[in-house]
């Protein structure tokens, strides 16, 4: 006779589904109702070729948060985001150089009254943003923490999301992920199209007027040095020169004296003059 097989029990079989079922630690996280995105302000410069600027998550976490959490900005490529882990403790934190590995990596760090929850322009606080890739010299300081703010090797696409984290690096909350991010391109010269032909219609209109207007100011400054150095080309006559022998003298008009005054005159007399004194008693 064989030995019967002991069935296990319900509550064993409980046990065993309980532990196929139940989801590990990262993902039983609070979800926070929250998208980061690049933020609305009209400002220059909210996307380059390794930076990007988001909102700053203010009036977000104050309800899942305390002051001893600290919220984590978790970078990631979009094809890579879907493969991300929460670390568990603070030694497993990825610093920027996973990026280029692993496709992801955590940096500005924040603590809960970083993001007040005010208007920060009554406040005088300046615009609230986090600009992603904003120190291009954390790497090179060996001063710097190891989750620094370094630029963007690539156009992306990027997502990111924060992570609360508690003072011993387990994770409490976590934000939705973002949309794709992708970075602006720089064009190669090369590849720049010069020829006229594909231009509109207005760009030629105004290359054509400034071009114009270029040419009548360069006149207007050539007539300007022609009359100001006209001198120098065409000195002004000199006056008439009498020559006499190897004497050579200014030409002068001389007064004229009546034949019958200048009679009657003694010699050395000059008119308008005192006469000379006479000699004779």
């Amino acid at each position: 006779m064989g030995l019967s097989q002991r069935q296990p029990g319900p509550l064993l079989s409980l046990l065993l589904m309980g532990a196929l079922v139940w989801p590990p630690p990262c993902m039983s996280l609070e979800l926070i109702p929250y998208t980061p995105q690049i933020t609305a302000w009209d400002l220059e410069g909210k996307v380059t070729a390794t930076t990007f600027s988001l909102e700053q998550p203010r009036c977000v976490l104050d309800g899942h948060a305390t002051v001893a959490n600290t919220i984590w900005l978790v970078v990631a490529f979009s094809n890579a985001s879907r493969d991300f882990r929460n670390p568990q403790t603070l030694a497993e934190i990825p610093a920027f150089p996973r990026l280029l590995t692993d496709g992801h990596y955590m940096t500005l760090p924040l603590s809960l009254d970083q993001l007040p929850c005010e208007d920060p322009v009554r406040g005088g606080r300046g615009i609230p943003l986090l600009r992603v890739g904003n120190d291009p010299g954390c790497l090179a300081d060996l001063r710097e923490p190891p989750f620094c703010n370094t630029p963007l090797p690539s156009p992306g696409p990027y997502r990111v999301k924060f992570l609360l984290m508690d003072a011993s690096g387990s994770p409490q909350a976590e934000t939705r992920w973002s949309d794709p991010i992708t970075l602006h391109q720089g064009k190669a010269p090369g590849s720049i199209d010069t020829w006229p032909g594909r231009r509109s219609g207005d760009m030629i209109v105004i290359a054509s007027i400034l071009s114009s207007l270029a040419g009548l100011l360069l006149l207007a400054f050539l007539a300007a040095s022609t009359v100001r150095f006209s001198s120098l080309w065409w000195p002004e006559d000199v006056p008439e020169q009498l020559r006499i022998g190897s004497f050579k003298g200014k030409r002068y008009m001389t007064h004229h004296i009546p034949p019958t005054e200048a009679a009657t005159l003694p010699v050395g007399y000059e008119p308008g003059l005192d006469p000379l004194p006479s000699l004779s008693p």
